[in-house]
């Protein structure tokens, strides 16, 4: 079972787990399909994260504690509940030179050419976890171990948007120009965030990932 923390007066913390792990990351889309299909009626807002799942609500339309039961509840029976199918994207990547100028370092880090790294990140499927920090982006798990990284010492100011990058165990893409300091192996002119668009964030969570290098072909 997982743990209930009340973050607040006014949210509730669902902890799945401590690190980042598939069976985590299933469990909280479970409960964030399940709650935001059929909502209790004071739930307003809810923040898929790897491990946990942030529930805001209005305390003064329920009984907090009441309220702590049914997620519990729904909580405890996610093994009944079928996850809808993903939509797979294959997302063409420049890589290195001008477009991934942290590469050659993650190649250094990890004892592998630039071309292997590219290999690495190339083979790798990968599955949404959740959208956040900024407008769209993805956090992707399914980075393969070989690439785990560290952030860089020192965040850049500006990252261009389309920025194709690793962090830990990490990947994601930045969908706007923003701060950053993952290390930055690539770039795509895949649009990730268009705020004229019904659901602006093109990736949601459960959709799936293919990298390629641009230019190729699945």
């Amino acid at each position: 079972m997982p743990r209930l923390v009340h973050a607040s007066d006014r949210a509730l913390l669902v902890v799945f787990d401590d690190a980042i792990t598939a069976a985590a990351a299933k469990d909280v889309r479970a409960l964030y399909e399940w709650i935001a299909s059929d909502p209790p009626a004071a739930v307003v807002d809810l923040h898929p994260a790897y491990a946990t799942l942030l529930i805001r609500y209005d305390p003064m339309r329920c009984d907090p504690d009441a309220l702590a039961r049914e997620v519990e509840r729904r909580a405890g029976s996610l093994s009944h509940r079928p996850l809808r199918d993903g939509r797979l994207f294959e997302i063409p990547v420049q890589y290195g030179g001008i477009h991934g100028p942290d590469i050659a370092e993650v190649a250094r880090a990890t004892g592998l050419s630039e071309a292997a790294v590219v290999a690495a990140h190339t083979a790798a499927h990968y599955d949404v976890c959740f959208v956040g920090f900024s407008p769209g982006f993805p956090y992707l798990a399914g980075l393969p171990e070989r690439l785990h990284t560290p952030r860089r010492e020192a965040p850049r100011p500006q990252v261009p948007a389309g920025s194709v990058a690793i962090a830990g165990r990490q990947a994601g893409i930045y969908p706007v120009r923003s701060p950053g300091g993952w290390n930055v192996i690539g770039r795509t002119d895949f649009s990730l965030f268009d705020p004229s668009r019904a659901n602006p964030a093109r990736l949601t969570a459960g959709d799936r990932v293919r990298f390629l290098v641009a230019g190729t072909r699945s």
